[in-house]
Order: structure tokens, then sequence, then C-alpha cells
């Protein structure tokens, strides 16, 4: 069975984090936080920019990397970084996905880039251009993912309040 789960590892920016709770809940993909934070859980900033959504997010926080994996030592991991030689659609997706990412101003750590680089990932960007907003790579990373699991338990079709189709 497919399950998408959202690793940041010490992001610093509550509005990026509450957008990336925000994309998990409405995707059903699980968020791990790995400590150090940026922020409180409780930050206004945080609350606000997952909305309404925090009641419907699975949430998990771990107090640094060797406990992250300690409790999930199972699992298709894929780390996100502008070092990264492959991109994100050079893999395929299959089974208890993990998609790491790093602080915004940072990245991931050079040391976990290293020991895990053939599953290093990267999204294509004109040269010059550092990096995108951390909760864009997340919401790209995940659609894509969910893109070759075709959707699957999401809703696909929506509807105008006022729209009758044409018979």
């Amino acid at each position: 069975m497919n399950r998408l789960n959202i690793v940041l590892v010490s992001p610093a920016i509550p509005q990026n984090t509450g957008n990336i709770a925000r994309t998990c809940a409405a995707t059903g993909a699980a968020l791990h936080l790995v400590e150090p934070l940026g922020f409180e859980i409780t930050d206004k900033n945080l609350k606000r920019a997952g909305l309404d959504y925090w009641q419907y997010l699975e949430l998990h926080r771990y107090k640094d990397l060797s406990d992250f994996f300690e409790k999930n030592p199972k699992g298709e991991y894929f780390f996100f970084s502008t070092k990264a030689q492959k991109t994100y659609t050079d893999v395929c997706y299959e089974g208890d996905v993990y998609l790491f990412f790093g602080r915004e101003d940072a990245g991931l750590p050079e040391a976990l880039l290293k020991e895990h680089y053939e599953r290093a990932l990267r999204f294509p960007m004109l040269t010059g251009i550092r990096s995108l907003n951390l909760s864009n790579s997340v919401a790209i990373a995940t659609y894509e993912v969910l893109r070759q699991w075709n959707f699957s338990n999401l809703k696909l079709q929506g509807r105008l309040s006022e729209y009758v189709p044409q018979k």
C-alpha cells in the first residue's frame, strides 16, 4: 500500500510549515517535523497559514534525525536539494514514501545528502536561481507522487455551485 510522508528538517518559517500542513491535510500525507524548529507549534502565523485544517493533519515530531530514523526505520526515502543530480520526475515513488526537505535558508544537512545521494532529487530551474520556496517545493513533489499513484483516494472532480451541464 502506498503512503505519503513529508519530512521537514529544521524548518524555520512558520508560514511555510503552515502552508505545508494544509497541503498534507488536503492530500492525506503525514507531516513529520524534525527539530530544532524555528518557531513554536502554537505560533499564530503557523496556525493561520494552515487555516482550519489542523484537525485533518497527521503530525509527528522528532528531537533530531536520529530519532526520526529510529522511529521510521523502513520506507522509501527521497531527499530534495538543489545539490542533487536527478530530477524529481526521474524516479518511481512506491510504498511508504518519505520526502525530505531542509531548512529554508540552508537546505538539508550535507552529511545526510552524502549518505543518501543516490536518492537526492532536485527541481529544474534556470541558472542563477538559488531555490524555490519550501512550501511550493513540497506541493510540487507531493502532487508528482500523487499523480504517479493516480490521485488515489482524492476527489478528482469539482463543480460550480450554479452550473448545470448541458445535455
